[in-house]
């Protein structure tokens, strides 16, 4: 292969990399709104839930109207505040106490479920059904609090209600420390007939604020376990195309609608054998996403009762607290609810090994570098293998030269000449590309995990940086902070300023240390045009790394420094010139050597 072919090899492997980003982040998306677009709307599926309710106009009401409108209990636990409904015994006031919105710590808490008539609510709701049975509760009843007067821990409440015509119905409501309610549902029916019931629960969504669901890279939408897969569903493939309505009957299930961060999951008793539905309603021209499910029926003899037992988790998807609960109540992949991505099999371990070291150093920052130490010595063996060639590389340029001069009318023998050298100075020009090849997968996996978990969520690291999961906040544009003006304001090139071209102090330092390592890269390519667009390359990635997560550019700049002291000391080693020995002759006065 001809030092040419090599330079090209290297450019398509970068191109390779900003084919892939393109291609997850843009394209696809792209194509699954023009197939979903393209398909038939299908007819509803049957299914013996209750429709959601229809909607008038659009909600205009105050969150303080909306919970004004009904009787309510409070909620009070180390991890949430709110209140339950006494009408419809609904689920619909939830705030997260432990997460706030923004870092600010003056920041309001995290709102995670929103009543009725507000603006984008959230909410849950559990009952029975069942066909010609009259005087079922539903979201109108309003229930009777018979014990507890604060839904918390060790302390739950007790709702009943008799519908007149022979059933009484009681709920106990349980909540732990964390995130899951238990709420077992008693049907007593003291009528003179035997009745047909079902438990449901229904979590529905009436449309989602404007900066939810509109990324490609993690999921929000209905997520669940059934029919022994995870299945999950963008808000979009609900409302567009054959995804609409999706039907599924599974026993050891759960199901639910998922942000980000943010999950509210329904949970039925692991050996229940539920009909699950995901669907966007579309009542009164709003979009109305719900996952629900029914359970198997119960024939209730008069005289006698049933009993069933469903779980809510509403909360924050907290892996080692997900995977607490899968284990204790027996909820499958339960830890499923977070978006670990095609690569899963280093996603997972990745995010675990950050937890180990977070666990004793206080710092994902920190244990990022570690990471990031751990990484290169795994592939320290091949990475020595690529710089030791690498440097032979350079060594021999000034043979290849001469040979391309001396051969340069006859091209085959010019070919022959240069592999002779290669095999007799034992040089292999693919060496540089596998290395690269195989950090890919390590590099999106690590984009995953900080895209994804909420363990990375404002978590601060030094100075300026107080949020890992986000971009870096500084901008050359205003010196990173020490002109008080912000670029984003700028009339007319604002947007761009604060969008494609903002370069905040990681990014930077990216693109300087990606520059360091490639000019460290031996360069000798006969064409030009070839190794202008070589030596272009890191300023051209620092452009498209600015706006990624800040840990990302942690992990990537700190590989970076540690591939450039490598080459450092290989090219040291076998006396070959080096970008770093010409800096510090310039600055002090000595030749290299």
């Amino acid at each position: 292969m001809t030092e040419d072919n090599r330079n090209l090899l290297i450019f398509g492997v970068c191109a390779a990399v900003l084919f892939v980003i393109y291609q997850v982040w843009v394209v696809e998306p792209a194509n699954k709104r023009r197939q979903a677009e393209l398909k038939a709307h299908p007819p509803a599926a049957a299914s013996v839930m209750p429709s959601a309710p229809a909607l008038a106009a659009p909600p205009a009401v105050t969150r303080a109207a909306a919970l004004a409108a009904s009787p309510r209990v409070p909620v009070a636990t180390p991890a949430l505040k709110g209140s339950i409904s006494l009408r419809g015994a609904r689920l619909d006031d939830l705030f997260l106490t432990q997460y706030r919105q923004t870092t600010d710590k003056n920041s309001p808490a995290v709102e995670m479920l929103r009543p009725e008539g507000t603006a984008f609510p959230w909410f849950v709701d559990f009952g029975w059904v069942g066909q010609n049975v009259p005087g079922l509760p539903g979201p109108n009843t309003v229930w009777t609090l018979t014990q507890g007067s604060t839904l918390s821990p060790g302390q739950p409440l007790v709702l009943t209600y008799a519908n007149g015509q022979g059933l009484t119905f009681t709920r106990q409501i349980a909540v732990d420390p964390n995130y899951m309610f238990t709420l077992t549902d008693t049907v007593a029916n003291t009528g003179a007939q035997p009745v047909t019931l079902a438990p449901y629960g229904s979590v529905q969504r009436q449309g989602v604020p404007p900066d939810v669901g509109k990324t490609g890279v993690v999921h929000e939408g209905t997520v669940g376990y059934l029919d022994g897969r995870v299945r999950a569903f963008k808000y979009k493939d609900l409302s567009k195309g054959a995804g609409q309505t999706e039907d599924f009957n599974s026993t050891g299930a759960w199901t639910g609608i998922t942000d980000k961060y943010w999950l509210a999951a329904l949970i039925p008793n692991p050996s229940e054998h539920v009909h699950a539905v995901y669907r966007d309603a579309k009542n009164g021209g709003l979009d109305v996403y719900e996952a629900n499910y029914t359970g198997a029926a119960r024939t209730i003899a008069p005289g006698t009762q049933v009993t069933a037992t469903q779980h809510l988790f509403a909360g924050a998807k907290t892996v080692p607290l997900l995977t607490s609960y899968q284990s204790k109540l027996g909820i499958a992949h339960f830890d499923d609810a977070v978006d670990w991505g095609m690569f899963w099999f280093l996603t997972r371990p990745i995010f675990s090994f950050l937890e180990f070291i977070f666990h004793y150093v206080g710092s994902f920052g920190v244990a990022i570098l570690l990471l990031t130490v751990c990484v290169r010595l795994a592939f320290f063996p091949i990475a020595n293998k690529q710089y030791e060639s690498m440097t032979k590389m350079k060594k021999v340029q000034p043979l290849m030269e001469d040979l391309r001069k001396r051969f340069k009318d006859d091209p085959a023998k010019q070919q022959q000449e240069i592999m002779a050298l290669y095999q007799r100075e034992k040089v292999n020009p693919l060496a540089g590309c596998l290395p690269i090849l195989l950090q890919i997968p390590v590099f999106f996996s690590l984009y995953k995990v900080l895209s994804v978990t909420i363990e990375m969520r404002h978590a601060p690291f030094m100075g300026w940086i107080n949020d890992l999961s986000a971009r870096d906040p500084t901008t050359i544009w205003n010196l990173f902070g020490l002109i008080p003006w912000n670029p984003a304001h700028a009339p007319l090139i604002g947007p761009i300023l604060d969008g494609t071209l903002h370069l905040g102090i990681l990014p930077l330092a990216y693109g300087i240390t990606m520059w360091l390592t490639t000019s460290m890269t031996p360069q000798t390519g006969i064409d030009p045009t070839q190794q202008k667009i070589f030596q272009l390359m890191p300023w051209f990635f620092m452009f498209i790394m600015a706006p990624f997560a800040v840990g990302l550019l942690v992990y990537w700049t700190w590989s970076n420094v540690l591939t450039t002291l490598q080459q450092y000391v290989m090219m040291r080693r076998f006396k070959v010139e080096n970008p770093i020995d010409k800096f510090l002759a310039r600055v002090t006065g000595k030749a290299t050597g």
